[in-house]
């Protein structure tokens, strides 16, 4: 296995992405479906706000990928990733600081958001960020701050100037997946494609096979 195979299906989710909020239950029908990372990904209308229930939610789902033997990254909560050994942190370019957050993760997973040529090349510079989350490639309804999509043509620009394996994000769906697929990304991250699916299996076999 390549390292970086791990980001072929690519499931970021919190409690505010599931309709009955019981997180851990979808992941583990997305991880017994194939997923082959998660990132627990808990802000927005409807996400836990206590410190308390975010941490429980997260080793539940922590619990749940090591079951499975895949790496469950959290995004942007540095202490929580810290104080619970998650296996990566993913930040974006507006969170804290990168060279901090390589240097507290150590041999550990890190992803950077990246949305330009400027960025890439920026985080090309870092030889210890493990991947670059590229996107928005479509319209996305998961984040309320997202930026204008890139469209596929940017996306595999920008994946083929990156130095380091890249995951695409933003709007990716079985329909588009096809699109994605012929690029030189290494996976693709799904929110509301799984989420909001009434057949995981197949939505993620989807997902693998290109649609």
């Amino acid at each position: 296995m390549e390292p970086w195979e791990y980001l072929g299906v690519y499931l970021i989710a919190g409690t505010q992405d599931v309709a009955d909020g019981n997180l851990p239950q979808l992941l583990e029908q997305a991880l017994l479906a194939g997923v082959t990372c998660f990132q627990y990904r808990e802000k927005g209308l409807g996400s836990l706000q206590q410190k308390e229930q975010r941490e429980a939610t997260a080793r539940a789902c922590q619990k749940l990928c090591r079951k499975y033997k895949i790496p469950f990254i959290i995004n942007d909560d540095v202490e929580l990733a810290l104080a619970i050994g998650a296996d990566g942190i993913h930040v974006g370019q507006e969170d804290q600081h990168i060279e901090e957050v390589l240097r507290l993760f150590a041999d550990r997973i890190v992803g950077l958001s990246c949305y330009d040529e400027k960025e890439i090349t920026e985080a090309n510079q870092l030889t210890a960020i493990s991947y670059y989350g590229i996107g928005p490639v479509f319209g996305t309804i998961s984040k309320a701050d997202a930026k204008p999509p890139i469209g596929v043509k940017k996306l595999g620009e920008l994946a083929v100037l990156a130095e380091k394996p890249s995951v695409a994000i933003g709007g990716i769906s079985t329909i588009n997946i096809g699109e994605i697929k012929k690029t030189t990304v290494a996976g693709s991250a799904v929110i509301s494609a799984v989420t909001q699916s009434d057949d995981i299996n197949e939505t993620i076999k989807k997902i693998k096979m290109g649609g």
